[in-house]
């Protein structure tokens, strides 16, 4: 028996259905169907051009594939969790990827450990890690969720928000442990355990009040730093990445011990943010007014 062929017309037709799909995918991502929170096949239609039936159950396939979602009651689509999903880990990935220079760049300079850092609700996620030559931990932070109120990257990662945002985030988050959710066992070593209590005294932030005047610090300098906060012993300098909406995705974190450190705080944030500037503008960020 003969095997199957594909031929040239029958490629034609399937990269043409994929054309059709993605002029679909294009419609629901442009600015009319995200103000008005989707599109109805009628509208998608006239957009694309194209007879109502074959929409509809073009419509219906990328649904079945989470691509895109319909609401029950208006009956408009809009982009579906899975796009958002899939281009989340793939921005993800290229920020790791990106960061890595950068980030050895740091430790070069510092010899302390450097991290890269993103928000997911109310904790802090180290993405990823590079360790200097005499690494102060035993076991790497990637995967850890720690609360972002403790941290100085946290306060970062929130300082591009509104008083009002920060008020409904505190309210939330501004109470949550200081490992949030530890990574599993490992291989390699235990899973991580709660950081020793921060000296009496030395938490900055202790209500949303205080978290304000922390932020407005952090604008005004360019990077937030902690003065063991988090951990007794421990310091750290955080500096915001931006996106090419000029919005903050990321941290560039230095931590290491307070002896090690502790006097020359500000010179190590100003170098962070000199690196996640850097970081921002391979990312396409605007460019950014430098901090009075």
């Amino acid at each position: 028996m003969t095997p199957p062929t594909t031929s040239a017309s029958g490629q034609r037709r399937n990269s043409a259905g994929l054309r059709r799909d993605l002029e679909l995918l294009e419609a629901l991502g442009s600015d009319e169907a995200l103000q008005q929170g989707g599109l109805g096949v009628v509208r998608l239609a006239e957009l694309a051009g194209r007879d109502k039936g074959q929409v509809s159950r073009t419509l219906a396939t990328l649904a079945d594939a989470g691509l895109v979602a319909r609401d029950p009651v208006t009956l408009g689509y809009s982009l579906g969790y899975q796009l958002y999903a899939l281009a989340a880990r793939t921005a993800e990935a290229r920020l790791v990827r990106e960061a890595t220079g950068y980030l050895r760049r740091i430790v070069a300079a510092t010899h302390e450990t450097t991290h890269l850092c993103v928000l997911r609700g109310g904790s802090v996620l180290t993405l990823a890690s590079e360790l200097s030559e005499h690494a102060f931990r035993g076991l790497g932070w990637e995967g850890v969720s720690t609360a972002a109120w403790r941290t100085s990257a946290g306060r970062v990662l929130v300082s591009g928000w509104s008083d009002e945002e920060l008020a409904a985030w505190y309210e939330l988050h501004g109470h949550d442990e200081a490992i949030v959710s530890p990574a599993s066992s490992r291989p390699s070593g235990p899973s991580v355990v709660p950081p020793p209590p921060p000296p009496p005294g030395k938490l900055l932030v202790t209500d949303f009040d205080s978290l304000l005047a922390e932020i407005r610090r952090i604008r005004e300098r360019g990077y937030a730093t902690v003065d063991e906060e988090f951990e007794a012993g421990v310091v750290g300098v955080s500096a915001p990445v931006y996106d090419f909406r000029g919005q903050i995705i990321a941290a560039v974190n230095i931590s290491a011990p307070k002896p090690r450190l502790g006097a020359h705080l500000d010179a190590a944030g100003r170098l962070a943010a000199r690196g996640a500037a850097e970081l921002s503008a391979q990312l396409g960020a605007p460019a950014l007014t430098p901090p009075g």
